[in-house]
């Protein structure tokens, strides 16, 4: 079994255990700054320093149950940041809190709000908080729906919402311009009715009618050909395949990035992979939400999540 490895932060970061707390509605605590410190007046996610006997887990229980006079119950992993400001350089360690005991209050007499996922972006935040916005956003499972059988499209979509799955590309490479936009006059009110968001692959033909609330996954070919973020209503994403595309993703702002090959597909059974190890190395390099592809299952969200993953992504695995 792949252990996480343990990134120890340079001497030069202040490592920063931070809690995403959720309610049993699915909204977020985040509370404001004093005026006096670093980044003050802003809102952020709650936590701590990691003192230099602490493992990160004991640093964000302690520090919650100080700053909110809440007992940490269940969390995991959800994303890493390097950031560097000019007076200070973090590692910031993002738990989600899945389950707590107690009432969060503001015991060091701190504001503090319950905020739906949707409305964190109205609030000021440091800006290394952004990615912790979008991976506070962005479900575990990333669904791929391709065109192989389109007679089966919808179908396929309505298997993958009955599933639960909340976030799905529509990886439609081999249709006509009219046939993509027929799909997707159907896809969009079935997605919006189960509160899903649908992106579509950029290889997919053009139409020129616009769709309200669609996303955008860029392949790795058009991610190369970017030096801006393209416009978008819904999610930005893309895919990748080493660190020099990660990099692209994340300097042109991409909400989020899938990384493949981890694995040996059925599919493509001789190609190369990147395998757990350097799937762990690659995502340290980069402040953007990833999801792992290739030969994975649901069961191995945990293992993808403890080595830096926002979950895992798949075609098959979320049709059964």
């Amino acid at each position: 079994m792949i252990k996480a490895p343990l990134h120890l932060p340079p001497s030069d970061l202040l490592h920063v255990a931070v809690g995403v707390i959720k309610n049993s509605a699915g909204d977020i605590l985040i509370s404001q700054r004093p005026a006096n410190v670093h980044q003050g007046g802003l809102w952020e996610f709650p936590g701590g320093k990691v003192e230099a006997d602490e493992s990160v887990l004991l640093a964000l229980r302690r520090e919650l149950q100080e700053e909110l006079g809440i007992v940490v119950e269940r969390s995991e992993p959800l994303i890493k940041i390097q950031h560097h400001y000019p007076d200070l350089s973090v590692l910031l360690d993002v738990w989600q809190v899945e389950a707590f005991s107690g009432e969060a209050h503001g015991r060091e007499d701190q504001p503090i709000r319950w905020v739906a996922a949707n409305e964190l972006k109205n609030y000021s935040f440091p800006e290394a908080n952004l990615a912790i916005i979008h991976a506070a956003q962005l479900p575990e499972f990333y669904a791929i729906l391709n065109d192989t059988a389109p007679e089966m499209l919808i179908a396929d979509l309505e298997k993958m919402l009955s599933n639960g799955i909340r976030l799905i590309q529509a990886r439609l490479k081999n249709l006509s311009s009219s046939a993509v936009e027929g799909f997707l006059l159907h896809a969009l009110p079935l997605c919006q009715q189960h509160n899903a968001q649908l992106l579509l692959n950029s290889a997919a033909a053009r139409t020129d009618r616009h769709f309200h609330h669609l996303g955008l996954h860029l392949t790795s070919q058009d991610l190369m050909m970017f030096t801006e973020r393209p416009k978008t209503e819904g999610w930005l994403a893309a895919s990748c395949h080493n660190l020099t595309q990660l990099r692209q993703a994340e300097k042109i702002g991409v909400d989020f990035a899938v990384l493949s090959p981890i694995l040996r597909t059925k599919t493509h059974p001789v190609a190369l992979t990147l395998g757990w190890e350097m799937f762990a190395e690659l995502v340290a390099e980069v402040n953007i939400p990833v999801y792992a592809l290739g030969g994975l299952q649901k069961e191995d969200k945990a293992t993808a999540k403890a080595l830096g993953a926002q979950g895992i992504a798949g075609i098959s695995t979320f049709l059964s």
